[in-house]
């Protein structure tokens, strides 16, 4: 059964990865402020359904794994000129990883903890990303109110 929960989420992260790359590209970065509120519902789904509610929280993950590879992985792009793009996706990956690590492992003692607690911390670990974005997102509008553009030219 777990094998088939994997597919599932992998089926949703790259459908979703096609859908929201369109998204990001009408609507710039303002588009991971809903994605990520709807993604940060799946752990209530995942840890306290039954089996079919379980499989909706792990498609919700899946999109938002779609999400992270496909839209921040292009907002990078967006944000970097071309020759310093290699070292740009060095260390941002080196963070999210680095992050990813800090929340796995406080997920995985807090599951020794308490389910509520889990599901709590990855709810609000999510929300919490939502102002980045935002501050993100407008100091890109900024920049390109002020004619500087993107890293592409646009």
């Amino acid at each position: 059964m777990t094998a088939v929960f994997y597919a599932v989420a992998m089926g949703v992260s790259g459908a979703g990865s096609l859908v929201f790359g369109k998204l990001f590209d009408r609507f710039g970065l303002w588009i991971l402020v809903p994605l990520t509120l709807l993604t940060a519902t799946y752990a209530p789904f995942a840890f306290f359904g039954g089996t079919w509610v379980a499989l909706i929280g792990t498609a919700l993950w899946g999109l938002g794994m779609g999400v992270h590879e496909s839209i921040v992985a292009a907002a990078v792009a967006t944000m970097v000129p071309a020759s310093h793009r290699g070292s740009a996706y060095g260390i941002f990956t080196a963070g999210y990883g680095t992050f990813w690590l800090l929340g796995s492992a406080l997920l995985g003692w807090l599951y020794d903890v308490s389910l509520v607690w889990v599901v709590l911390a990855a709810v609000i670990l999510e929300i919490a990303a939502i102002p980045f974005i935002a501050v993100t997102a407008r100091s890109r509008e900024k920049m390109r109110s002020e004619g500087s553009g993107d890293a592409q030219g646009q």
